[in-house]
């Protein structure tokens, strides 16, 4: 729907009435999404040794009314298998196959799912799903592509908040107003920049509009992402399908409108802070001689070179940049913001515009700075961040959704939909600082309740998808009228209310390891992906485990970690993978200098919005321009070639090979552990008789190279 409206908010001009709320139908009114969850009865079923929780009791009712029986359990190489993959995206090795399938204990999967839970790489795992509902990326997108700096720190925060079950209704209210509501906190600063991932087109003519389109799409992304509901294609025109005015687009966005879109903030701690200022302190003591008489100098210089660059400005750059910054509205600070670049003199051209006898002297003077250099702090960690000064400016429905085409004024509010009786009203504000406007922090505190119809309920669906791929609504961003109904409401319902409802004895709510062991300790979870499918070819009813393909990133972590090649170092910035020099991409892409890095896992490889890693893009890589809710799962041709011809392929059996030879000391000791690596399990009669034969000609890493082309290597059972 999101695609389509793109097209349609060119074509369709707004209603006279596009101010007010539709004249909605009692079933727009009355969908079940709109109404708060409530905690279902468990139901009763004749098969009661199946059940093993609450989540069962739901599934087994379901199956046993259409007269389907559940599928087996998944033999246990296999759910450690599909658990490890599940929770932190790598294969199991096969001392922890073996430890598995020899624990005959009443929680053997009980401490496989808490051993997954803790490691730091389930972080790493699920803060990738995250990262694709966040049109994550780490440059600009458009003609240029610039590259934005300091952008993984907002990956290192979502893959740290996992690991450390960060509630998710502070996960919300970081990410929409952690400045606001946590401002002594660096992590929540960090967070902020969920708002501005999106893409930026920093050349844009008119900055104004270029504020605005960041301003659509902040809206857009937080309705899909929090709400699961389309607010965005509301922006020209009231909603075609759903209760939701454009005024109701205005209105939410209207709690961004005050927001500063800083591009590079600092985001230190008080002590960092402190201790940054002590060293600079000292080091300007020790430089303040040399660096006043290099002002001096240079001054006159500077000011010629700065007024020919300021003349080259817009006149509506100018002015913004000649009013006082208090005084400057929103449209003149992102003016301010977007046009300081071109005002800075490169030390190249100040040098080139100096005599030759004050260039000798500026060197010098350059010179006797440098030689404190080791004194000078390194600079503080800056982030993209959103930042208020407590102005809060009018916001406006925009016709057809044009800048220059103004219509009446909105104030910030809930969905009309979402209100009580159905009735547009201004949010109720209080502003948790004098420097802030409290209007992203109501935004946040009224999605993160506990009685929102919506909250709950679209992220434990999300939670669901990703364990059994595909969630109880099928359309996991779009809970509409237009999106899927929920194949099982009531488990929906019940799933909802036991996520943000805290439970006893000291139970924290919000907790989303809580959920992934309350659904992977389920009989349901636990089913062979061999089932009855004819009775429910499209398994809506779960009577048995879908089989997944695994995501590129996790493709090629499975490669490095099979290999034993992958380095499990945790975050820091993106890091440049080598590329074939025959790659389209490969004149902007320069590999890392230290090799180690070469090896990392995927989800830190450097973001590209307009370079996509080769052997990533033919698995389905989102488009890191909108919000991607579900990964597409092809297959195609690319996919085979790619698994077969790749570098990344190559090197990966070359490696494993290497190891195979280091581990075992026959070629049928290796051909087993090459399995039990690859495919965790063991070969068969048949498949160890083939490997046997295929070694008699050709050499181990071919061997290798052809068990990443199996179907199981790319899929999970």
């Amino acid at each position: 729907m999101r695609v389509v409206h793109c097209v349609t908010w060119l074509l369709v001009a707004a209603s006279p009435s596009a101010a007010q709320p539709a004249d909605w139908s009692d079933a727009k009114k009355s969908h079940w999404a709109w109404k708060p969850a409530v905690r279902s009865a468990i139901p009763l079923v004749k098969n009661n040794a199946w059940v093993r929780n609450p989540i069962d009791a739901f599934i087994l009712a379901k199956l046993e009314a259409s007269g389907i029986e559940p599928a087996r359990q998944a033999s246990r190489d296999q759910l450690i298998r599909r658990a490890t993959f599940d929770l932190i995206g790598l294969p199991p090795t096969p001392s922890e196959i073996d430890a598995f399938v020899n624990d005959r204990g009443a929680d053997a999967w009980e401490k496989v799912v808490d051993r997954l839970l803790a490691s730091p790489h389930y972080g790493e795992r699920w803060g990738r799903h995250w990262l694709d509902l966040a049109r994550f990326a780490e440059s600009n997108g458009f003609e240029f592509d610039e590259p934005r700096p300091n952008a993984w720190r907002y990956r290192d925060y979502v893959i740290d908040a996992f690991n450390a079950d960060k509630p998710y209704d502070r996960f919300i209210k970081e990410q929409l107003a952690g400045d606001e509501l946590f401002p002594d906190n660096s992590p929540a600063l960090v967070a902020t920049a969920f708002n501005l991932l999106g893409p930026d087109m920093t050349d844009a003519s008119s900055q104004a509009q270029r504020r605005q389109n960041t301003l659509d799409d902040m809206t857009d992304t937080a309705g899909l992402a929090f709400l699961g509901l389309t607010v965005g294609c509301a922006r020209c025109h009231n909603h075609k399908f759903e209760p939701i005015a454009q005024a109701d687009f205005f209105r939410m966005q209207a709690f961004f409108a005050p927001a500063e879109f800083r591009r590079e903030h600092p985001v230190a701690n008080a002590e960092q802070k402190a201790a940054f200022d002590k060293t600079m302190k000292a080091y300007q003591v020790l430089t303040q001689s040399a660096r006043a008489s290099l002002d001096t100098l240079e001054a006159p210089y500077r000011k010629k070179l700065f007024e020919a660059r300021f003349a080259k400005l817009s006149k509506e750059s100018q002015a913004a940049h000649r009013t006082p910054e208090e005084k400057r509205n929103g449209g003149q600070r992102e003016l301010v913001a977007g046009t300081a670049r071109f005002l800075v003199v490169p030390a190249k051209e100040l040098f080139g515009a100096m005599s030759n006898e004050d260039q000798d002297r500026q060197q010098r003077l350059l010179a006797e700075i440098k030689t404190f250099d080791h004194r000078k702090p390194a600079a503080l960690a800056s982030a993209m961040v959103l930042q208020e000064s407590g102005k809060a400016p009018k916001t406006f429905v925009l016709r057809r959704g044009e800048l220059t085409n103004p219509g009446d004024e909105v104030h910030a509010g809930w969905l009309t939909v979402l209100s009580p009786g159905f009735r547009a009203a201004a949010a109720p504000i209080k502003a948790p600082t004098a420097t802030t406007s409290g209007r992203r922090s109501a935004l946040a505190e009224w999605i993160a309740r506990s009685e929102h119809p919506l909250t709950a309920r679209v992220m434990v669906n999300r939670l669901w998808q990703h364990h059994f791929g595909r969630g109880i609504v099928a359309t996991p961003s779009d809970f509409g009228l237009r999106g899927a109904r929920p194949t099982h409401p009531e488990l929906l319902d019940w799933l909802a209310c036991e996520f943000s409802a805290p439970l006893p004895p000291g139970g924290a709510a919000w907790s989303i390891k809580r959920m992934h062991r309350r659904i992977m300790l389920s009989a349901a979870y636990q089913q062979s992906t061999a089932g009855d499918a004819k009775k429910d070819p499209s398994n809506t009813l779960f009577g048995r485990m879908n089989r997944q393909r695994l995501e590129g990133e996790i493709i090629r972590d499975a490669l490095l970690a099979v290999s034993g090649r992958l380095n499990r170092k945790l975050g820091g910035p993106g890091v440049f993978p080598p590329i074939p020099s025959d790659a389209g991409a490969s004149k902007d892409w320069k590999a890392s200098p230290d090799p180690a890095d070469h090896v990392r896992r995927s989800v830190y490889i450097f973001a590209r919005r307009n370079v996509r890693f080769p052997f990533l893009e033919p698995f389905d890589v989102p488009d890191s321009n909108q919000s991607c809710p579900k990964r597409e799962r092809s297959t195609t041709a690319p996919q085979a070639l790619a698994l077969l011809n790749a570098s990344d392929v190559a090197e990966a059996a070359k490696a494993l090979a290497t190891r195979l030879q280091k581990e075992a000391d026959t070629n049928d000791e290796r051909v087993t552990l090459a399995y039990r690596l690859t495919l965790g399990r063991t070969p068969t009669d048949v498949e160890r008789r083939l490997s046997r034969d295929f070694l008699v000609e050709s050499p181990l890493s071919e061997l290798c190279r052809a068990l990443f082309n199996v179907s199981e290597f790319v899929y999970i059972d």
